[in-house]
């Protein structure tokens, strides 16, 4: 689990939009419902995003998120992962046994649920994008395989290399994927090493996937959370690259760079 109940997502910045939000059911491949929280921007300017949360699911920090992003003009949906599971409650706060719940996913499922949550945004946006939080981020970067047919993806501190309970993961997958990736990681983050982050990026630039990898030194797992002052830095640098790479649609592609220490 990333973030506590108490935990909130750093302002990008000031408004540009007012926002209408609320919560949402929507329907699976399987034919499962799943809860889902949409946050729709009054002035839509940019193109949406799918909010893929920790392994908590749909907890109030990932709502919050949704809120700020559809500020900046993004429509947005965060999904949660427990339809088939826990039913209909959407309360995914301090009490909720997430435990008990994540062993029952697997891969397939959780992307047919973001496929849901994309087909959903794209009634209204001509692109969308996928933005994903520890399994979220995995799942993010996963979901840049072209049969997604995102305009980009990011993850935060998501685990690029092999890692329970999927197996291999977007470094061993490097070769399906295609869309433009964004990860962001912390330097700290004992259970992302920097040698899985330069694997990740190998694994990337040998296929060709244009990619942009950001670690924050010193930053531990979990560091955009507007709480921690001492992390205020790499969360406004966070934001400004999150914002920059949802606006890159219609620019030329992301160059193939590689890591980058973030300074």
């Amino acid at each position: 689990m990333c973030f506590d109940s108490d935990a909130t997502p750093p302002a990008a910045g000031p408004p540009i939009s007012a926002v209408d939000s609320a919560d949402l059911r929507l329907r699976s491949a399987d034919g499962a419902d799943f809860d889902a929280f949409r946050a729709q921007p009054r002035q839509p300017a940019c193109g949406g995003v799918v909010v893929l949360p920790d392994a908590r699911g749909l907890a109030p920090f990932y709502r919050k998120l949704a809120v700020r992003l559809a500020e900046q003009g993004h429509p947005t949906i965060a999904i949660d992962y427990f339809g088939r599971s826990a039913g209909e409650n959407s309360d995914r706060g301090e009490g909720f046994p997430w435990v008990e719940h994540i062993a029952r996913l697997d891969r397939t499922r959780m992307h047919d649920d973001m496929v849901a949550a994309i087909d959903e945004l794209r009634l209204a946006c001509h692109c969308v994008f996928a933005l994903g939080f520890c399994m979220g981020g995995r799942t993010a970067f996963m979901a840049s395989a072209a049969r997604f047919g995102l305009a980009g993806v990011i993850g935060f501190y998501g685990m690029p290399g092999i890692g329970g309970p999927y197996g291999p993961g977007p470094t061993q997958h490097a070769a399906e994927l295609a869309a433009p990736i964004l990860g962001l990681f912390g330097g700290a983050d004992e259970g992302i090493t920097p040698a899985l982050v330069d694997a990740f990026d190998a694994a990337l630039t040998a296929a060709g996937v244009a990619h942009d990898l950001v670690t924050y030194p010193g930053a531990p797992h979990s560091f955009f959370d507007r709480r921690d002052d001492e992390f205020a830095e790499a969360c406004a640098d966070a934001w400004r690259r999150v914002l920059a790479f949802l606006a890159q649609v219609g620019e030329p592609p992301m160059a193939v760079n590689g890591q980058v220490a973030a300074t």
